[in-house]
Parts: structure tokens; C-alpha cells; sequence
């Protein structure tokens, strides 16, 4: 039921266009870039966020470009994981917490014992994209049952060359790289590819740094792994991304294009930030922080930052679910 709301709101956006380890941001004042809207301010004060790594380069962008005219309030951007984030968020550790899924129920229950009530707020589109070393001329579409084959958990020590997904792959041996446990990316693809949330062979290579995976995949021959859309494109010259077949059996390539239309499903996917409510109602840098990433003249970062950012409609709900402090995650809210 938690993904059934992703599936409403990429609905949306059929026929749509699209639009066109932690840090510190830098809170040197210059004028902001590529048009980005800003607007000068006196606040002052911390803006404590953590999360998911999908979700980091929007956040430091649009960290970087409200500091930018907010040299007194200092944003800190944490990457632990969208699960590892939560764990944080719920203990009262920060003020925003970004999330490549869902907030999941039992981190809904660690909120409300903890008395943090939160609003969920859809940022933008992402495509998880399935990327290989550019070496590989022999997967250029994989069906979700060969991303079975190779990462169900079955698959553990047993499935270890790529002719064992498919007999007309050559004989190398098939090395996976990939997000670990924490992380809303492995979640979202262990549940669209394997059909459970979590369900996934182990003896792969892990890390919460999608660079690790990068840098796995473009030093082995025959590696596959699973990232972020704006990790592939920042790293596009030395990775390949594989065409998956898609509900309608068309072999679709991750872009912006196909990720806003939907043809680039299952794996196109909304990224969310949660806002703490007391944190947004109490904290005049947290408030400007978040009215700044919704502002639709901001855009651009996202999309610089390598996202597909929400259609405006989509968008204007976001803002009216924070302004009327609508508390909780809600498949209604897209």
C-alpha cells in the first residue's frame, strides 16, 4: 500500500514534459546561478538535514543557493541513508529528512513515540537507473525477471556469471554493486524487482555512497549496479545505463524525457523530504529553508542537480500540504 500512491503520482505525469558522505554548504554570499530565485533575509540559525544519498545532491544544491543570501544560517546535509535518516528524525536529531521512499510504518510509530510529528513532501522524480560498465555490449535491455534472476536471494552463491541469466550472455563472471539496507533506493528495487521490500541476495558489494558504486562498476568488466538517475548522468562518460523493459514490453532508456512521461517504469520513482512540524513552525531558517525548495522558481536546481522536478500542479500541492501544516504521510497528498 506505501508504493501505491508513487504509482498515483507518477500517473500524473503522463503526457508531462519535464521540467526545465555529508557536507557543510558553503555560506559565502554570491549570487545565485541559473536563474535560481532567491530572496534576502535576516534569518539566522541551523538547518540540521539527513537522509537519503538520492535525495543529497538536491539538497546541497538548493543548500548552497539559499546560503548564498542567508549568510547566517548555516544548512549541514548529512548522508546516512533514507532509513538511517529517519532513525535520526525520529530521535529529534534534525529538522528535514530527505527520502528516496515512503515514510515506512514502523518509523511512523518511532515518530510518534518520540512526539515528532512530521509533514511529507514530494520534491521531485528521480529514475533508479541500472547501469553497467561500458565494456558490456551484451545487456542492452534486461526484463525485471533477469534483474530477478541476478538479485533475488536465491540468487546468493549461486548465480555468479552472466550466461546464468542468460544463456546468450557470454561466460564472465557477473560482479553487483549496490545500495546497503539503509538505503530507500535498495528498498524500492528489492520490492519492484523481487517483489518484497528488503528481499535481496547479501553477497553483493554495498555502500551507502553511490560513488563507491560507481567506482565499482567502472573498474570491473562485467559489474551491474542500481543508483540514482543523477549519479549516472554526473558519471555518465564512464557508465553505461541499461534499457529495462518496461510494463508496456518497450526497452526504455532512464532520461528525463521518459522518466516525467512514465514510460521509464517501474523504475521511475518521487523523492520525498519530511519537514519536522515543530521545527518549521519554531525555526524562521527552517521555514525559509523549505518555502526556498518549493519555490517553483527553484526549479532549476533540481533539475541541475540531475532530477526531474514536479509539475507545477503537483508542486503547488506540496506547498499547500506544508502552509496548512497537514501532518503525516498521505496518498491522497499528490
Amino acid at each position: 500500500m506505501r508504493y501505491a500512491h508513487l504509482v498515483s503520482l507518477l500517473a500524473l505525469l503522463t503526457g508531462l514534459a519535464a521540467c526545465g558522505g555529508g557536507t557543510t554548504t558553503d555560506t559565502a554570499d554570491a549570487p545565485a546561478e541559473d536563474g535560481a530565485e532567491v530572496a534576502s533575509s535576516e534569518v539566522s540559525g541551523d538547518v540540521l538535514i539527513d537522509g537519503s544519498s538520492t535525495v543529497f545532491p538536491i539538497a546541497e544544491a538548493v543548500s548552497e543557493e539559499f546560503s548564498n543570501v542567508n549568510a547566517a544560517v548555516n544548512v549541514t546535509v548529512g548522508v546516512s541513508g533514507t532509513g538511517g535518516g529517519f532513525e535520526k528524525f525520529c530521535a529529534g536529531e534534525t529538522d528535514i529528512s530527505n527520502a528516496s521512499r515512503p515514510i515506512k510504518d514502523e518509523e511512523v510509530a518511532a515518530c510518534e513515540a518520540a512526539g515528532i510529528e512530521f509533514i511529507e513532501v514530494p520534491v521531485a522524480f528521480d529514475g533508479l537507473s541500472i547501469v553497467t560498465n561500458p565494456a558490456n555490449d551484451w545487456a542492452q535491455c534486461l526484463t525485471i525477471d533477469q534483474l530477478k534472476t541476478m538479485w533475488s536471494p536465491e540468487a546468493e552463491g549461486k548465480v555468479a556469471n552472466w550466461n546464468q541469466v542468460d544463456a546468450s550472455f557470454p561466460d564472465k563472471p557477473l560482479g553487483l554493486y549496490g545500495p546497503g539496507t539503509d538505503s530507500g533506493t535498495f528498498d524500492y528495487f528489492t520490492d519492484e524487482v523481487n517483489g518484497e521490500e528488503g528481499a535481496s541476495r547479501g553477497d553483493y558489494t554495498a555502500s551507502e555512497d553511490d560513488n563507491v558504486i560507481v567506482n565499482g562498476v567502472t573498474s570491473d568488466e562485467g559489474a551491474l549496479g542500481y543508483l540514482g538517475y543523477a549519479y549516472f548522468e554526473e558519471n555518465s562518460g564512464a557508465l553505461k545505463a541499461v534499457e529495462i523493459q518496461n510494463e508496456a514490453g518497450d526497452c526504455v532508456a532512464p532520461s528525463a524525457e521518459t522518466i516525467a512521461d512514465g514510460s521509464y517504469n517501474p523504475m521511475a520513482r518521487p523523492l520525498f523530504f519530511y519537514v519536522k512540524k515543530e521545527s518549521y513552525d519554531s525555526k524562521p531558517q527552517v521555514k525559509g529553508y523549505v518555502d526556498f525548495m518549493l519555490d517553483p522558481k527553484n526549479g532549476v536546481l533540481i533539475s541541475d542537480a540531475g532530477y526531474v522536478p514536479l509539475p507545477d500542479d503537483i508542486l503547488a500541492n506540496s506547498k499547500a500540504r506544508v502552509d496548512e501544516g497537514k501532518l503525516g504521510t498521505d496518498p491522497t497528498n499528490l
